[in-house]
């Protein structure tokens, strides 16, 4: 009888300490609960995120909107600086990175990544009127490029290999973009998808190099936290990716921003 009390009185408190215990965090749990993903991106990098007369559009908005209503959950959209976005998710002010991200094996070892959105191969464009073709041209020469950008450090080693290139770092590419039409740089770096665009629409003004691209082929994706809550959530979104290739969704968003269809990994590149 005393056994069975003693057993009991175990059980009770077992039960009350369980009840105490906080439930497991669960990122997707808590946006489904919550009915929205807050999302971070720079709104200065067309065709992917832009302001059109005070309305953020672009080919992340379209593909993020798909993403969010297969999810289950209304996204929100905030304009945050390139080079605070990574910060601010870390200390979970936002639960995605939107903005363009290059998977790179140093990030991914940081981060976890969604799917690959876009190609994201670095690129070189010229004012109209230049002398300059070829990249390794840009030797000796002035050259924009987005401050803490992946496109940074591979212009940064690529201006090694070809003996010095000076290398001026903005805040956002359309600052750039207008130094180069000024003739106060020679040259600005970029992913080939903005530059592509960027031609595209203002053709009296730039040129790509001939070649455009340089370096090794690289992808655009999206940032999660790399923890256990977190998991759920990007699978979630990849998931949802997924989806939205297979049924012809992807294929349209590209090709009303970017002008063709690029077909894409369905696994994140693994670090190398």
């Amino acid at each position: 009888m005393k056994f069975a009390n003693t057993l009991k009185s175990a059980l009770l408190g077992l039960a009350v300490l369980g009840l105490a215990a906080p439930a497991m965090a669960d990122q997707l749990s808590d946006v489904k609960a919550a009915k929205k993903i807050v999302t971070a991106t720079d709104m200065h990098y067309a065709p992917f995120d832009m302001l059109v007369n005070g309305t953020y559009q672009g080919m992340t908005k379209d593909l993020f909107d798909g993403v969010a209503k297969e999810i289950g959950a209304e996204p929100v959209y905030q304009d945050i600086p390139w080079t605070a976005e990574l910060p601010g998710l870390e200390v979970k002010k936002f639960d995605i990175v939107i903005a363009p991200v290059t998977i790179t094996p140093e990030r991914l070892e940081r981060y976890a990544f969604s799917l690959p959105i876009a190609d994201a191969t670095v690129a070189l464009v010229h004012a109209k009127n230049s002398k300059l073709t070829k990249p390794e041209d840009i030797k000796g020469k002035t050259v924009g490029v987005q401050q803490g950008t992946a496109q940074f450090r591979q212009l940064e080693a690529y201006g090694k290999e070809l003996g010095g290139v000076n290398i001026k770092e903005y805040g956002t590419t359309d600052e750039a973009y207008a130094d180069l039409a000024a003739g106060r740089l020679d040259a600005v770096v970029g992913s080939l998808p903005n530059l592509t665009y960027l031609v595209k629409n203002r053709p009296e003004t730039f040129a790509l190099f001939e070649p455009a691209t340089f370096g090794k082929p690289t992808y655009f994706g999206w940032v999660a936290r790399k923890d256990k809550d977190s998991e759920s959530f990007i699978k979630a979104v990849n998931a949802a990716l997924l989806k939205m290739t297979d049924d012809g969704r992807v294929k349209s968003i590209q090709e009303k921003w970017l002008g063709k269809y690029t077909e894409l990994p369905r696994e994140v590149p693994a670090a190398k």
